[in-house]
């Protein structure tokens, strides 16, 4: 196998660079405007670019500490782990984008072709991401108001702080897995892209399945800016809710998804601090025991929680034509079953993992206990077992039930393979 020639190593990098560039200026728009859409804009010490680079880096899989005190007075017990998905969408779409054009010349290509276009991508990707990394710190003073620590703290010289900073090692472990993972989802989906010769048979089994369910997940994301905007020209509190739609509209749609089918989601809100949520869905997680949210519970407050199961199942079905219609025609139901119900339950799956929130805030008075009105907890995450089983289970039906309902739609002996494919 011939090495590759130097001019399309060159390319290669070209392209990959492109790629890189228009990813993270497109992250970092985004996460600005939503940034900005929350106010953020007037914050102190000219912190506000530390702060978007904070976000590009939770973006991309990144991971940024948090912490505070105010000398020996007082300690602050911080985390947080929450993953902007608006900003990550916006980014893996454009990177995603760039990576599969120029490889829409043919239906096969060699591994090593494939491997010397990723691999430039994924360097350029981490030296982009260290750089946001070292970006994302900066340190706040916080007012206590008439707290002890406040008192104390005017006495002495020791005004509490907050800061926060990217862990560079944990953040080019995951980001390096973001991109991968990107990378992946791009071949899978696209049915234009190559494959090496030895998995193209697998194109018929993955791709179309693979397709809808990204349709499927982005078809969400539509509705949720359109039901967005309604809210922000109807509503009031424009800014607030345009920054959810820039900074964290997939991870509220994405869990009404999963809701919306039957799965559950388990969590708590404690102090000021809250979830940009919907406020049937914050009541439900106010208190100091974990709380377990599904659509019944949430159409206990309010009955029109149960239009998500509405919606979940007439998207559903739609994911399971479009898979049927993409697929080649001798492929049978069951088989479409089985394919849409393992392409659902593994983005379920990654949707669970992506769009869960932990985050803390606690600041002690000389290691007593948390000062009141400065410390806080949000906390929620899935039962997995339970939505990813339901997914499996719904999956497979929509697969199944959108194969007849596609047949008057298939032509037979229609065969979206790739020419390479074919005998």
């Amino acid at each position: 196998m011939a090495p590759p020639t130097g001019s399309s190593s060159t390319g290669a990098w070209r392209d990959a660079l492109v790629a890189v560039v228009a990813g993270f200026v497109v992250m970092a728009v985004v996460g600005a405007a939503g940034l900005a859409c929350a106010g953020a804009g007037d914050l102190p010490e000219g912190a506000f670019p530390r702060v978007v680079a904070a976000v590009v880096v939770l973006a991309a899989g990144g991971s940024v500490e948090v912490s505070g005190g105010a000398g020996f007075l007082a300690g602050a017990d911080a985390s947080l782990a929450v993953m902007p998905l608006s900003v990550s969408l916006a980014g893996a779409l454009t990177a995603g984008f760039c990576f599969l054009r120029p490889l829409h010349n043919r239906a096969v290509a060699r591994p090593r072709e494939l491997a010397g276009r990723a691999l430039p991508l994924v360097v350029l990707w981490l030296v982009a991401l260290t750089g946001a990394s070292l970006l994302a710190r900066q340190t706040f003073g916080i007012s206590t108001g008439d707290s002890p620590v406040g008192e104390i703290g005017e006495l002495l010289d020791a005004a509490p702080t907050v800061g926060f900073r990217a862990a560079v090692p944990a953040t080019l472990l995951f980001g390096l897995l973001w991109i991968a993972g990107v990378l992946l989802v791009c071949l899978l989906v696209s049915r234009r892209a190559p494959l090496p010769a030895g998995l193209v048979r697998f194109h018929a089994a993955v791709r179309p399945a693979a397709f809808a369910t990204v349709a499927l997940l982005l078809a969400y994301v539509v509705l949720g800016i359109a039901v967005g905007l309604v809210v922000a020209v109807t509503r009031g509190h424009a800014g607030q809710t345009l920054a959810v739609v820039l900074l964290g509209l997939p991870n509220l749609v994405w869990i009404a998804f999963t809701l919306g089918f039957g799965g559950a989601w388990q969590g708590r809100a404690e102090g000021p601090f809250g979830l940009p949520v919907p406020q049937v869905l914050d009541q439900g997680l106010r208190g100091t025991d974990l709380s377990t949210v599904d659509v019944a519970s949430l159409a206990q407050r309010d009955a029109r929680a149960w239009w998500l199961v509405v919606v979940a199942a007439v998207l559903l079905l739609g994911a399971g034509v479009l898979t049927a219609v993409r697929s080649p025609a001798h492929v049978r139901p069951w088989q479409h079953a089985l394919h849409l119900g393992v392409a659902l339950a593994l983005a379920t799956l990654a949707v669970c993992l992506l769009a869960g929130v932990r985050a803390r805030f606690g600041l002690s008075l000389l290691g007593i206990g948390d000062v009141d009105g400065l410390g806080g907890r949000v906390e929620l995450t899935a039962l997995l077992g339970r939505t990813v089983g339901l997914a499996l289970l719904w999956g497979a039906v929509a697969g199944f039930l959108g194969a007849q309902l596609a047949r008057p739609l298939h032509r037979r002996g229609r065969v979206d393979e790739p020419a390479g494919a074919r005998g």
